[in-house]
């Protein structure tokens, strides 16, 4: 038996050594969106502004606690309202991607169509005001947690000009934050944390493989760590879910990376048009946008890389004038029945397009994560007790509580979760389940096994 164990370990070594590896390191939390926004409109003060264009939008038409409840269709208090003024005066956006691809185009022109001149100055300005982001976080403006850009394909068509802009948005980041302690306007004297890329309609690990080359390349010309850039793929073509032969090959997507990885995305409407769902029916509640969205929670689960929802394209804009309160209650409506919908399956990112969207994103995570907290914190608390009982008696009959431990981490995560979306502090929750926050923290993160 010793020999048949032995040659067992050696069997599954590499196997072993592949489990026990920690998962590559993400932006902690993960965010409760991503807004995007063309590179050519958006800059350092983007967050703040859309903030002040939702707030605007929730005085004008809908400036109370009831008023926002009709309008959204969610069960809202008055600390659920005020929680969310807080909110968009001072941290409205989470996660700000910075577009050089599809939402980057001139009126009339198919999206990302300009002259090389024109994009490179795009690319400059959104790469400076990334590194001003990082200063803005540092001294505690209201910025977002994490910033990237988004660029075009790795398709032939668009490969040399996705590479070029990519080159100059690093160098621009470097070269702001080098500058920074002598130029008071850049408000920056070192270099984010890290820089987020997200590479547009992969249709296959191969072009992620070689975007990791061209990060390496990219680094090394500039002095930056291995591993600065973080990646996220974005789910847009059918092949990368389900490819030719058969395979899951967004699964092969991590490795590809070669630990870059942080994020899968999913985007909503070319994924939609690509398998043919007609216009009015492309939806991210679309059998096929469920599919393919469970592929990639299965994927990533348990590798630390994180899934994002796509968007809606329903604006909550009020019309020309902006006074069309009809219209906005709609958009609203819809908008946040389809974040709690993305809660509820385990998403806890989306995108958003729009500053309207930022009053049902705050407010849907904040209404999900208040009516979970009583039954997380009491089941969580039983666990927590039963466990230090079995410790102390040393046996396993514990106080009649059946939870396994990964759903107590579900519950933890939950718990982590409302002091992210700003229900209730980590400390507090902690403190209700008979924890400390680092071991809450620890339990909502680790690998059960």
């Amino acid at each position: 038996m010793d020999d048949l164990l032995a040659r067992l370990d050696d069997q599954l070594a590499d196997l072993d050594a592949a489990l026990a590896a920690p998962p590559v390191e993400l932006p902690r939390p993960q965010p409760v969106h991503t807004a995007y926004v063309p590179a050519d409109a958006g800059d350092d003060g983007t967050p703040q502004e859309w903030g002040r264009r939702a707030l605007g939008l929730l005085a004008r038409h809908a400036p109370g606690t009831a008023a926002l409840a009709a309008a959204t269709g969610l069960d809202v208090d008055d600390d659920d309202r005020e929680r969310l003024l807080e909110l968009l005066r001072t941290r409205p956006v989470a996660d700000l991607r910075l577009d050089l691809e599809d939402g980057y185009g001139l009126p009339g022109e198919a999206p990302g169509r300009r002259g090389d001149a024109e994009e490179d100055a795009h690319a400059d300005a959104a790469g400076a005001a990334l590194a001003r982001i990082a200063g803005r976080r540092v001294r505690g403006q209201v910025a977002p947690a994490v910033a990237g850009v988004r660029v075009r394909s790795f398709e032939a068509g668009t490969r040399r000009r996705s590479v070029r802009t990519l080159a100059r948005v690093v160098a621009a980041v470097a070269a702001t934050a080098e500058r920074g302690a002598d130029a008071p306007e850049v408000e920056l004297g070192a270099l984010p944390d890290h820089l987020l890329v997200t590479l547009a309609k992969v249709s296959d690990p191969a072009q992620v493989a070689a975007l990791a080359d061209v990060l390496d390349a990219l680094e090394d010309a500039h002095g930056l760590e291995r591993g600065w850039v973080r990646v996220e793929v974005q789910v847009e073509v059918p092949a990368l879910v389900v490819s030719p032969d058969g395979r899951a090959a967004v699964a092969r997507c991590r490795e590809a990376a070669r630990g870059r990885l942080t994020g899968l995305h999913y985007g909503t409407y070319d994924f939609s048009a690509a398998c043919g769902v007609p216009p009015a029916q492309q939806s991210l509640e679309h059998p096929l946008a469920d599919h393919a969205k469970a592929v990639l929670q299965l994927a990533a689960a348990g590798t630390g890389v994180a899934v994002s929802d796509g968007s809606t394209n329903v604006l909550p804009t009020g019309g020309a004038d902006g006074s069309d309160t009809a219209q906005v209650h709609a958009a609203w409506a819809l908008h946040a029945r389809l974040v709690v919908r993305q809660l509820e399956r385990g998403l806890a990112q989306g995108w958003d397009l729009h500053p309207g969207h930022l009053v049902t994103r705050h407010l849907a995570n904040l209404v999900h994560a208040r009516s979970g907290l009583p039954e997380a914190e009491r089941r969580l608390g039983a666990w927590v007790a039963a466990t230090a009982a079995r410790a102390a008696a040393g046996d396993d009959a514990a106080a009649g509580v059946a939870d396994e431990p990964a759903t107590a981490q579900a519950m933890a995560r939950l718990l982590v979760r409302a002091d992210v979306v700003g229900v209730q502090d980590l400390a507090t929750s902690a403190q209700r389940v008979g924890m400390d926050g680092p071991a809450l923290e620890a339990l909502a993160s680790r690998r059960v096994g």
